[in-house]
Order: C-alpha cells, then sequence, then structure tokens
C-alpha cells in the first residue's frame, strides 16, 4: 500500500534543522514553495515530527503516476481508516496534479490544519491567487545557508569551510553526498520538469541555450534583445516568458536597475542571479574562476532569502545593490572579493554614488576576508567579509 510506505518516509532521517519557522493555522493551507531539493519536505517532516496523525502524500512517488483531482476523497478515506481522525494534511510536491488547489480549498473551507509544498512560484501566485485568497500562509526555502552549512558539517567558521561553500552551494544531498553528478542531474530534473513539460514548451535547444548563457554570465547586465539575438528566437517577448519560467522554476532570478519609473525598469538591461553557486559550478558552458562573480551570487540569494526588494544601481558609476523598503532606497550594497589598486576607487565611487543618489550616509562593501572602516567626506563605509556578514 502506498501510503503505509509514506508514512514511513515521514520517520526517516530529518536532517540538519534548518533556519526557517513554520505557522500552521486551521482554515489556511501552509504553502512551502522553493527549487526542486533543497528540502522542503524535511522542513515541513521536522515542524511536524511531534504531530501524532499526518495525512501524507507525496506526488513524486511514481506509484501515484495518474493521480488526479478526483482521486483526493477516496485517498482522503483510506487515511482516515488508516491514522482515524484529527490530523493534520501534508502534500509534498503537489503541483503535479492539475487542479490540486480545489481540494485544498474544501479542505481549508473545512477548517482542517494544511501543508502543501511546490517546486514552482506559481503556486504563489496563479493557483493559490485563484482559489486560495486570503486563505494561504507563504514561505519561500532555499538550498542551505552558510550557517546551516556549517552545523551540516558540525564546525566553526573557517576560510577553508567558507571557500568549500563559496563553490559548492548548500542542496543537502550534494553536500552529503560530494557526487558532482547529483547537481548535473537536479539541473535537468528542473529543466525538463519544472520548465519544458509544466509550460508545455517546445524550443528545447533554444531555451536550453538561454538557460545556460544565463547561468554562464551571473551578475552581468544583459537585454531581452541581446539574448534574442544569441538563441535565435523571434522575438524578445519570447526571452521575457522563457525568463519568467525559470524565476517560476526557482533556479535563476532577475535583478533590474532602480529607476522611479517602472516602464523604465522594464526596458532596462537586467542581471541575473542562480539559486545555487554548486549548480553554476557543474552546468555553466564556462565559468572561470571568477570567485568575485559568486561572492556576488551569495549575497544576492541571502538578500533574496530575506525577503528584500533589490535592484542595482548605474549611472556614472555601478553599485551592485541597493534595497528598496516602501518608497525609499535604504541601502546601498557592493560587493567584490578584495579591494586592491586595480578596483579600489571604481569599487568606492560606485557605492559613494549609490548613497548620494538615494540620500544615504552609510554603505556597505562586502570582501572575500576584509575589514574596515572607510569614511569619505561626510559618507561611512563599512567594509564587511561576506562570512561575516552571513553569520
Amino acid at each position: 500500500m502506498v501510503f503505509s510506505k509514506q508514512q514511513e518516509d515521514l520517520q526517516r532521517d530529518l536532517g540538519v534543522e534548518r533556519d526557517k519557522s513554520l505557522k500552521l493555522m486551521s482554515k489556511f493551507a501552509t504553502v512551502i514553495s522553493g527549487v526542486r531539493r533543497c528540502g522542503k519536505s524535511t522542513l515541513a517532516r521536522q515542524y511536524l515530527r511531534d504531530t501524532s496523525t499526518v495525512y501524507y502524500m507525496r506526488f513524486e512517488d511514481i506509484n501515484l503516476t495518474g493521480f488526479e483531482l478526483s482521486d483526493f476523497g477516496k485517498s482522503e478515506e483510506i487515511l482516515h481508516e488508516m491514522l482515524g481522525e484529527g490530523g493534520t494534511y501534508f502534500f509534498d510536491e503537489i503541483q503535479n496534479i492539475k487542479g490540486w488547489e480545489k481540494y485544498i480549498r474544501q479542505l481549508v473551507d473545512r477548517g482542517e490544519k494544511v501543508i502543501i509544498t511546490g517546486s514552482n512560484a506559481a503556486m504563489l501566485s496563479s493557483e493559490l491567487g485563484t482559489r486560495l485568497t486570503g486563505r494561504h500562509l507563504s514561505g519561500e526555502l532555499f538550498p542551505f545557508s552558510y550557517k546551516e552549512f556549517l552545523k551540516l558539517r558540525r564546525e566553526k567558521h573557517s576560510l577553508l569551510l567558507f571557500d568549500e561553500y563559496l563553490g559548492e552551494g548548500g542542496f543537502p544531498e550534494f553536500l552529503k553526498a560530494n557526487d558532482p553528478e547529483i547537481l548535473r542531474n537536479l539541473f535537468q530534473d528542473i529543466f525538463y520538469r519544472d520548465i519544458m513539460q509544466r509550460n508545455e514548451l517546445r524550443s528545447e535547444t533554444a531555451i536550453k541555450s538561454l538557460l545556460q548563457y544565463a547561468i554562464s554570465n551571473i551578475g552581468r547586465e544583459t537585454s531581452y534583445n541581446k539574448l534574442k539575438n544569441l538563441i535565435g528566437v523571434g522575438s524578445a517577448n519570447s526571452v521575457s516568458q522563457f525568463m519568467q519560467h525559470f524565476e517560476m522554476a526557482y533556479v535563476l532570478f532577475e535583478v533590474r536597475k532602480f529607476d522611479y519609473s517602472v516602464r523604465k525598469q522594464m526596458v532596462n538591461a537586467k542581471k541575473i542571479y542562480c539559486v545555487d553557486n554548486g549548480i553554476i559550478n557543474q552546468n555553466a558552458f564556462t565559468f572561470s574562476e571568477n570567485r568575485g562573480r559568486m561572492l556576488e551570487n551569495l549575497v544576492f540569494l541571502q538578500l533574496r532569502k530575506e525577503g528584500k526588494e533589490i535592484f542595482y544601481h548605474k549611472e556614472k558609476h555601478e553599485c551592485d545593490f541597493v534595497i528598496r523598503q516602501g518608497t525609499k532606497v535604504r541601502e546601498a550594497i557592493q560587493v567584490c572579493y578584495e579591494l586592491n589598486s586595480d578596483n579600489r576607487l571604481r569599487e568606492v565611487e560606485g557605492l559613494i554614488e549609490a548613497m548620494k543618489a538615494y540620500g544615504l550616509k552609510e554603505g556597505l562593501l562586502l570582501t572575500y576576508d576584509e575589514e574596515d572602516t572607510l569614511r569619505i567626506n561626510n559618507n561611512t563605509i563599512r567594509v564587511i567579509p561576506v562570512w561575516k556578514w552571513l553569520e
């Protein structure tokens, strides 16, 4: 019986305790979304470890191939017969079932406690917005943070460990097995299942080239027109749609140039970042040992995990990240691997320009392992190692 076997799965190793809290309430569905294999189901199982009765269904189980919306009712009856009444519902990778949100709405209206996970950000938009408006509590999960990585290694910070994390990223299964094939296979799964199949796309070669080009050019400015010409598709709108699919699958993220005009934000060049440094290293066309770009990607990911509204600044000079809260920019952050005679003026000028543009008296310059405080006119720049900033 498939459900009996899945109940056993609930009890397997709960792994490293995640630095992510969940809230579970009756009449609301708790939604955990994030990239495939980042640990969503483990987080839910950690939260439910002391819950006596859990109605668990994992829809990536091959034994549930062909499961349809109409099968939920019978499955619920079976689980109640097996486990009794009054349990909590936990549905893993539920986006695989067409129309799932209709059944979840029924449970929510009945006052049941429900946790669902999925590997597509569309769960937070179209499906949830259609059936569960005001009836869901949403959260995103990413691969291990540096703090979680150190928990896994059972070590305190060292530059050797930070170097490992900087290059290998935070996917739990890869870090435990240290087999690069895990990340290469994961990339294929994301591409074929979460991008091509889910969105019913056909231009496999062009779309895969676009994805790999983007992963190979993390942190660099690019435009839809440039990408259109690169992969040979008909319009920039097609490229825009493909990029949205990548973001929905949590594999890539766009950062816009800051402008008070949304229209200008849309047409200006974008920067692209990736969900994990290990994915970059194992799947890019060529990604030379550009540790500065990897460091920048790490900073972006932390800002994204914190739910910040992220842009970049560029006028005469460039600042990697500016953070808007409400109607104002509140933070300016520059990232470089090290400050030296070749780049010091450029990095500082970009940060100062952004600070002046948005009326900030203090800026942040994140490096690999340098720490200092720079005072320039009436401005203060705090220089902090990324590893310390992540703690």
